[in-house]
């Protein structure tokens, strides 16, 4: 039970991704360190039963955990788990089955719930199947009426920003145009200052078009946008931004497309880095790779990204409080 004697720890809460992927893994290894611990209280969404599954598979013997029915009585310096579902669900790693992609529908919901009645301080999504991503962004976007959020990929200093997100590209160009790109900067420039702590962000846009044409869909987008009070500058070239490091001069990156964000993020960050959910109400979180449903299972899972993203979680929460 939660000491109101102390200082409260803020509460992150944790979905339980797929059950047949690498989610308890990481969740596992990341939170066996007691330091993490030590700086929020980590409320998981899941099953008790599934946990001690893969805790006993791992050969995971000191990694402890409380059991609560209500995230606002969990217990601090503990890893606490809300079980979702009473019965004893069927684990078939590395196989993405209707009943686990239906498992980390449920767990969001439950989570969500609890972030919005301000239960939870913040939400980290672990990984899930690419068909339940597309529904678990589409899920946060109506819970919250917020159309104009985008993800927003973090590694340190380097934060890009994506306009459509992971789509088709020929769904997402008929999207694109100067309007669709203002509404992006101004979300992004504005998560930039309540989740970050930066008072006057600096975007650099890089337009769909590599060369770039100052008369452009980017140009255009930086005119309008700089008339509403937001620094962007460009539009630029990926090769450009990233090829020469030109990045480093701005606090962020808008993209237009997954694929122009994702590519050079992924070879600066191969082992690790989180995505922030921006122009939420809320924080939410999660780390850049899927569930691994090719290692799960074998221990060869790494918690860099989950932990990454429960770091940028409780940096976020905190400026947020700091703003208020």
């Amino acid at each position: 039970m939660t000491d109101h004697s102390v200082k409260l720890q803020p509460r992150i809460g944790i979905t339980q991704g797929d059950l047949n992927g690498i989610a308890y893994e990481i969740i596992l290894k990341a939170f066996a360190d007691q330091r993490m611990l030590e700086m929020a209280t980590p409320v998981l969404y899941g099953q008790s039963k599934a946990l001690s599954y893969y805790k006993k598979n791992f050969g995971i013997d000191t990694f402890n955990y409380s059991l609560t029915r209500d995230a606002r009585q969990s217990w601090q310096q503990k890893f606490n788990i809300i079980n979702i579902v009473d019965e004893e669900l069927k684990i078939e790693p590395g196989k993405a089955t209707a009943l686990s992609a239906e498992m980390s529908a449920y767990a969001l919901k439950k989570a969500v719930e609890d972030l919005r009645y301000g239960h939870l301080d913040a939400l980290l999504l672990a990984p899930v199947c690419e068909q339940m991503e597309l529904s678990e962004r589409d899920y946060l976007s109506a819970s919250f009426d917020k159309p104009d959020m985008l993800r927003l990929l973090v590694s340190g200093a380097l934060r890009i920003g994506c306009a459509t997100d992971e789509i088709p590209l020929n769904e997402a160009l008929p999207l694109l145009n100067a309007s669709f790109v203002v509404g992006k900067l101004i979300t992004m420039s504005r998560t930039l200052q309540t989740d970050f702590g930066l008072t006057a962000p600096k975007i650099a846009l890089i337009d769909i078009d590599p060369h770039a044409s100052a008369k452009g869909l980017g140009a255009e987008a930086v005119a309008q946008v700089r008339k509403k009070g937001v620094y962007a500058f460009g539009p630029f070239s990926a090769q450009q931004v990233f090829g020469s490091g030109l990045w480093q001069k701005y606090d962020g990156v808008l993209c237009m497309t997954y694929g122009q964000a994702m590519l050079p993020f992924r070879m600066m960050n191969p082992d690790g880095g989180a995505y922030l959910w921006a122009g939420l109400p809320v924080v939410c979180t999660g780390p850049v790779h899927g569930p691994g449903f090719d290692i799960a299972n074998t221990n060869h899972a790494t918690p860099d990204g989950l932990r990454a993203a429960f770091y940028l979680a409780l940096d976020a929460a905190r400026h947020r409080k700091e703003v208020k």
